[in-house]
């Protein structure tokens, strides 16, 4: 294992295995250009971790085409353990995020027959495991992940609920399939748009208080620039968001999902203590306000922090 240095202290790192897709992210500006960047909510969290200085295995399902090769090589250079990465013959899954004039963006998926569904198979991996997004949603990849977290293989879960109403064919078996997955879930990352559509016509923070009862032990009930709200059956801490100008908001969850992971488990991973839980989500929230100052998904390096 690599070593990963967080307020000051030099501490041993788990292995995190991040599981789910990788594709590519076609920005659509306001006045109507486009470009392509690398991307996928499980995609940039492993980047971040890795640009972080952590020990992380990405888990999924990469074309062989020009896009997959580039979303390979892109995770090599970040540091990111790609050995558990399948190469397939289907193209690469897309996704047009359409930025609004104030870098906010919102997604349409072009999914059917590409290759981050595909993943079909999870060996042994144990450690920490980090999913969520598409990973819930796609078949079979869907089904490929809740198979192996019954089977026992993630040693402690952090689950990133991002909800895509757009690409949910049937909402109640999706519901359905999250609220399982939760059930071993160790840390559960939600937001109160997400929390709107698992729960609807519930108060987010008591909708996310009610998750405590299904098997986390930590919820992250995110909600942008008002900050996160961390719970646990002991308590709960409001975290502020770090002020900065935005460009776009491009893979701020993600970023703020890995800060939050890397610093928690590089700290001991434990629970029960409110104050490493707040400390590690204000870490989260200091390199995700880097991410919105940049354009695109560009996770900082441990050295910029």
């Amino acid at each position: 294992m690599i070593r990963g240095r967080f307020r000051g202290v030099w501490q041993t790192a788990t292995v995190i295995n991040v599981v789910g897709e990788a594709l590519v992210d076609l920005l659509i500006s306001p006045d109507g250009s486009v470009r392509a960047t690398l991307g996928g909510a499980p995609f940039n969290t492993a980047r971040a971790l890795g640009r972080l200085g952590h020990d992380v295995r990405f888990v999924g399902a990469l074309s062989v085409d020009r896009f997959g090769t580039m979303l390979h090589d892109q995770l090599t250079a970040d540091g990111v353990d790609t050995s558990s990465a399948s190469r397939v013959e289907r193209p690469t899954t897309l996704a047009a995020a359409e930025l609004d004039e104030h870098g906010a963006a919102s997604y349409r998926f072009y999914i059917d027959g590409t290759s981050a569904p595909a993943l079909t198979e999870i060996g042994p991996t144990g450690d920490t495991w980090f999913t969520g997004g598409l990973g819930l949603v796609l078949q079979p990849m869907a089904s490929t992940i809740e198979a192996a977290l019954v089977d026992g293989r993630a040693a402690a879960l952090m689950v990133d609920v991002n909800c895509r109403p757009l690409v949910v064919d049937d909402r109640d078996a999706y519901v359905d399939r999250v609220g399982r997955i939760l059930e071993h879930a160790t840390v559960v990352k939600v937001s109160d748009d997400d929390l709107a559509y698992l729960a609807p016509g519930v108060e987010p923070g008591a909708a996310a208080r009610a998750l405590l009862s299904h098997g986390p032990r930590v919820v992250l009930l995110t909600a942008g620039a008002a900050g996160v709200r961390v719970l646990t059956p002991a308590g709960e801490r409001l975290v502020p968001a770090v002020g900065t100008d935005v460009v776009d908001t491009v893979g701020a969850g993600d970023t703020f999902g890995a800060g939050f992971l890397a610093h928690w488990t590089a700290a001991g991973g434990r629970t029960d203590d409110l104050d490493q839980l707040a400390d590690a989500a204000a870490f989260g929230a200091r390199v995700a306000a880097i991410v919105v100052g940049r354009r695109g998904a560009d996770p900082p390096w441990e050295r910029e922090l």
